[in-house]
């Protein structure tokens, strides 16, 4: 059982009730107490004393409570990774084959992570940055080396499980998320989200983030923290992205992080482009039990067609009228999707079982899932909750396989929105980069 605390820093009750720690297992500190402040050493908050304070003069952290409270009256147990993993000398199993673009990103992420840099994949929605990882991933787990591939989404986490468990057929696979109910395993090769990460500790010889332009990761410092944390000391990193921000941007043009760069899809076609459709006061209608026609007239000319879509819309609180709305007019049962949503799982799987013809969702489908073959809609796309980078990332759900590499993506608008020109510009942008790799 001491396997559970290889690489990981761990509370007694985040423990079995009959784990016996080993003798050589490693007590650690779980906050450091300053003048005024206290900061955890879990996931780095600072916290005035006043805000942390417990009787008798002990402090706890209240930023990271979820994942079971750290206080000065407990310690952590740590056993250093040992990497003690069966060798594998052909762990890869998947035999697809990638294009010249892709083949020259996966030979750039293979040399970094075999020189454990910090690396940034730029790659446009649906160009297979998954595909382009199993080189890399392959040969570390040839070198013995431990390894997680980690997401800001429980979607995405459970899309990659089992893409990488097909392609990786006799490694067994680590899912870990908030979520779930199937106990922890030591494994080579992990899956998880970001927060899982801060039950980590020198773990991993090289450590990949997916989206890391998401929330929560990318506005959340103590994410990035736990990212740092998790890391050996000599370990690399490599970040995916299809949006990347300006702090990733600056430290690439600082030479502080290598970069590949691919404008476009794994089956060559260009990133279907926005089209807007202006239905001012459009929110005022709904409080009358009433959608923009245009829009209504969008969805049942795709339901006649069988043409499957997601449509987006700005608020979970937006859910329950649209719904109605849509069930009198379109006659048919709808159903809608939210992070919140207990059966959020279940239905996201039966969009992708092809169960139903179309989902009404929040953002929280905006990446890192894929649902071949369907149409995006959005309605308030200039609702300042959708940021350019989510409004870039909705309109990559269309147009992802090779069946269909094309789609139409309609964002209806009260206004001209900045977020949603910023995003029409950078598609265009990609777009025309992708352009000059076609001739």
């Amino acid at each position: 059982m001491e396997e559970l605390l290889y690489g990981r820093r761990l509370l007694r009750q985040e423990l079995p009730a009959e784990f016996v720690p080993p003798q050589q297992v490693e007590e650690m500190a779980t906050m450091t107490i300053q003048d005024h402040d206290v900061r955890c050493l879990r996931c780095n908050t600072v916290t005035n004393k006043t805000e942390a304070l417990l009787p008798r003069g002990q402090f706890f952290c209240p930023q990271c409570l979820t994942l079971g409270r750290v206080s000065t009256l407990a310690s952590f147990y740590h056993l250093p990774e040992p990497n003690q993993f069966p060798s594998d000398r052909q762990p890869l199993t998947w035999e697809g084959t990638l294009s010249p673009l892709q083949e020259a990103c996966a030979r750039e992420v293979d040399q970094c992570l075999a020189h454990h840099q910090e690396h940034l994949l730029w790659a446009v929605t649906g160009a297979g940055k998954t595909e382009m990882l199993f080189r890399a991933l392959a040969a570390a787990i040839r070198r013995g080396e431990r390894l997680a591939l980690a997401s800001p989404r429980v979607d995405v986490c459970l899309e990659l499980y089992p893409r990488l468990q097909r392609a990786f057929g006799h490694q067994q696979i680590c899912l870990l998320h908030g979520r779930q109910t199937e106990p922890y395993t030591y494994r080579q090769l992990t899956i998880c989200t970001t927060h899982q990460l801060l039950r980590f500790y020198h773990a991993f010889d090289n450590l990949i983030v997916d989206e890391v332009d998401a929330f929560p990761y990318a506005s959340n410092p103590q994410l990035y923290f736990a990212t740092q944390q998790a890391i050996k000391p000599d370990g690399g990193c490599l970040y995916l992205t299809a949006t990347p921000g300006k702090a990733l941007l600056q430290r690439v043009r600082r030479k502080q992080l290598t970069i590949s760069y691919l404008p476009l899809r794994y089956h060559g076609h260009l990133l279907p482009e926005i089209k807007v459709r202006l239905v001012p006061k459009w929110r005022t209608k709904l409080g009358r039990q009433r959608l923009p026609q245009s829009l209504i007239g969008a969805m049942k000319k795709r339901l006649n067609s069988h043409q499957r879509f997601l449509l987006f819309v700005p608020h979970v609180a937006d859910l329950a009228p649209i719904q109605t709305v849509l069930e009198r007019q379109l006659g048919i049962p709808v159903t809608t999707v939210h992070a919140a949503d207990d059966h959020r799982l279940a239905k996201v799987q039966a969009m992708r079982d092809e169960q139903i013809d179309f989902l009404v969702t929040t953002s929280i489908l905006e990446r890192g899932v894929t649902f071949p073959e369907i149409d995006v809609l959005v309605l308030g796309a200039d609702d300042a909750v959708f940021s350019t980078a989510a409004l870039v990332q909705i309109a990559g759900r269309a147009g992802r396989s090779v069946s269909r590499p094309t789609g139409d993506v309609l964002f209806w608008v009260g206004s001209a929105a900045q977020n949603v020109t910023g995003a029409q510009q950078q598609i265009k942008f990609v777009n025309r980069k992708g352009r000059r790799l076609q001739r």
